[in-house]
């Protein structure tokens, strides 16, 4: 459990410090436009600490961190978070310092990110069968 709320910690500090970021980057370079990075502090806070708060949530009351397949949700989840806000940042820092893609960097870049949001897709479906698995579980106890 103890990794869920550090984790949850993690991201609450990337989301201050990307907030920051975005701000004086893009002041310094005196970037008025469209940036990624305008995004990476909400999806810092709600993808990775308010569901990992929820998640903890759960291990609390319902004991899901003792579930086989715990970890494995754990990490697909949480490597698809840290690789998407890492794609984000890296095309908003481009973006600001309107640099010109290639084709094929544009495409790496893309598809990378859409990795990572597959590996978030795998993470929650997991999660949900981690609940429904407790469930049953708590159902037949009863």
């Amino acid at each position: 459990m103890k990794k869920v709320l550090n984790i949850a910690f993690f991201y609450a500090i990337l989301g201050l410090v990307s907030g920051v970021y975005y701000r004086e980057f893009t002041k310094m370079r005196d970037f008025a436009g469209e940036t990624q990075l305008s995004v990476i502090h909400t999806h810092s806070f709600a993808l990775g600490m308010m569901i990992m708060l929820i998640v903890y949530l759960f291990c609390y009351t319902m004991k899901i961190h003792t579930l086989k397949n715990f970890d494995v949700f754990f990490y697909f989840y949480n490597i698809g978070v840290l690789s998407t806000i890492t794609l984000m940042i890296i095309r908003g820092t481009l973006q600001v310092l309107e640099f010109d893609l290639s084709v094929g960097l544009d495409s790496a870049i893309s598809g990378i990110a859409g990795l990572g949001h597959i590996s978030v897709t795998i993470g929650l479906v997991l999660f949900f069968l981690l609940l429904r698995k407790n469930h049953s579980e708590n159902i037949r106890t009863k």
